[in-house]
């Protein structure tokens, strides 16, 4: 045991013992500063490039103060460790596993279970297929304004970090409150479900599947693709990706499937808009816009990996704008498909619409539907996961989680615990909650944090206006997305007030409770040192915060 200790412990350090200084820089500010033996040193993400002992400058300099993580590829990508640091997070994400992560997060089991639901709060066709657009512009617009803030600051973790420069720390500690409590494991849990449902409904096709089994289910895809996130990172993109071109083909065979009936003339449920008949209010408006845009979520996922991608100032911009209109027409075409095999009210009588669709047309067939949307689900399942390790790797990075959820494993370079952490979360969600409470309440907490994330945009253009933007959005964009993200949390509430709606705003803000005393105060739990070493020695994880060059 003390000698895995040991061994853990070594993998850990940070700087070599013989070379830790604190001196005095050109800048004027006193902290540590690590040696090497070529004479270079860092002081936070910056080198001092300076020679070593002994050595003639032929310029007569001495040194200078550059920036560490530069590199001649992508000035904002950032360096990988140094061969001596054992642990780190190593850039692997290029554009194609970019847009992977992308359509294969967005196209999960919205598209498969949010149209009946929406199609309900509209009452109308017409008005249906209009939201559906609309939240694919939403997202289009979001993810544009998305793409600057992950161009002009790389770090992980997306909202998180962009709270950090914008606001500083209480409202990226309260994201992070959230998101890892409530949004990302609730986001999970219902993909989850959805994969259950779809999974086991062929097998139970006179009834409807047992609750319990639903759920059983559930759990061990969530055991699964936490198995496959916590054994390789290259594993997680590969199954992303395969997973991907899964479900393409499977939007392919219903749009397919829906261009043969449109063209036998079944044209009969799209040719009448209702807009007439339409029973929306400005409440039920909101929550059909949380319907869809659930299909759309995931816009921003790719923000969340920002250390890991190849290039980002160039392959992040790239892969939102390729990826999100590609997700958009899938599904206009997927719902022109949907309504050519069958009614409105057959598609809201339908727990499952991909399978009754495919009941009605494939035949034989029919069994390769289930099959395609539990491969669909769980490729979401598998990359929303992977999205939120990193945002508990990103926030206990800074101290404003527990610190074992910072931690990598020593030979797999996975942010194990943080993948585990998010995963007991989601199990809890699946054993206790329903699909549709989940989408509600995910929802209205998630657009709070869209629409701070845009203001934060809006702020950062007057308080740091000369920072490096590869990518600059029109400044109208994120106040669209600001607008409708007020309208979106605000609306619902002033047309149908619920005690949820204040339950979920005191729990964003009971954050504070547990950010004064132990992220400000600094409070520590006298037990949580021997945890965190116990926990190291059964995960083998040891801590990465910055990559130093020796």
């Amino acid at each position: 045991m003390r000698d895995k200790i040991a061994d853990l412990l070594s993998k850990s350090v940070r700087a070599p013992a013989h070379t830790a200084n604190t001196e005095k820089l050109q800048n004027g500010s006193d902290s540590p500063i690590f040696f090497s033996d070529e004479g270079s040193a860092r002081e936070g993400g910056l080198v001092w490039r300076g020679c070593s002992a002994g050595c003639d400058a032929e310029d007569g300099t001495t040194g200078t103060l550059t920036d560490g993580n530069a590199n001649p590829g992508d000035k904002l990508e950032g360096s990988d460790a140094a061969p001596d640091d054992p642990v780190h997070l190593k850039r692997r994400v290029g554009l194609f596993s970019g847009v992977a992560l992308i359509v294969g997060t967005m196209i999960g089991s919205g598209i498969f279970v949010s149209p009946s639901g929406l199609l309900e709060r509209t009452g109308s066709v017409g008005i249906s297929f209009i939201i559906w657009m609309s939240c694919g512009l939403l997202s289009l617009l979001g993810a544009l304004a998305y793409a600057e803030l992950g161009t002009m600051n790389t770090s992980s973790g997306a909202e998180y970090a962009y709270f950090m420069d914008a606001f500083g720390g209480p409202p990226a500690f309260l994201f992070s409150w959230v998101s890892t409590l409530v949004l990302k494991p609730s986001q999970m849990a219902i993909i989850c479900l959805s994969f259950a449902k779809y999974a086991v409904e062929p097998f139970v096709s006179e009834c409807e599947p047992p609750d319990t089994l639903v759920k059983l289910v559930a759990v061990i895809a969530i055991v699964m693709i936490l198995a496959v996130n916590c054994y390789s990172v290259n594993l997680a993109t590969n199954v992303q990706n395969i997973f991907t071109a899964a479900k393409l083909v499977a939007i392919a065979i219903i749009v397919c499937g829906g261009a043969y009936k449109l063209i036998q003339g079944n044209t009969r449920h799209l040719q009448e808009p209702n807009f007439a008949s339409s029973t929306a209010t400005l409440g039920n408006i909101a929550t059909a816009f949380y319907t869809g845009l659930w299909a759309y979520d995931g816009w921003n996922n790719l923000n969340y990996v920002t250390e890991e991608i190849k290039n980002p100032s160039k392959n992040l911009p790239l892969s939102i704008i390729i990826g999100i209109p590609l997700v958009t027409l899938c599904y206009a075409l997927v719902n022109v498909s949907y309504l050519a095999v069958m009614s409105v009210s057959e598609m809201t009588d339908s727990e499952a619409v991909a399978v009754t669709f495919g009941n009605r047309l494939l035949g034989p067939m029919a069994w390769l539907m289930p099959l395609a949307v539990t491969i669909s689900t769980f490729g979401s399942a598998n990359g929303t996961l992977f999205v939120a390790g990193r945002l508990c790797f990103a926030a206990s990075r800074e101290g404003h989680l527990l610190d074992i959820l910072s931690y990598v494993h020593v030979r797999r370079f996975t942010p194990a615990p943080g993948l585990i952490f998010h995963s007991l979360i989601a199990v809890a969600m699946v054993l206790y909650g329903t699909i549709d409470s989940l989408i509600d309440f995910f929802s209205f907490t998630a657009w709070i944090f869209y629409g701070g994330a845009m203001l934060a945009l809006i702020v950062m253009r007057k308080t740091k206006p000369h920072a490096p933007r590869p990518y600059k959005v029109p400044i109208i964009i994120p106040y669209i997305v600001l607008i409708v993200s007020t309208y979106l949390v605000v609306a619902p509430i002033i047309d149908k007030p619920q005690w949820e709606y204040l339950y979920a705003t005191g729990f964003i803000f009971g954050g504070l409770l547990v950010y004064i005393p132990f992220v400000k105060w600094g409070y520590s739990l006298p037990f949580m040192d021997k945890i965190t070493v116990f926990l190291q020695m059964v995960l083998e994880v040891v801590p990465t915060s910055t990559t130093f060059e020796y």
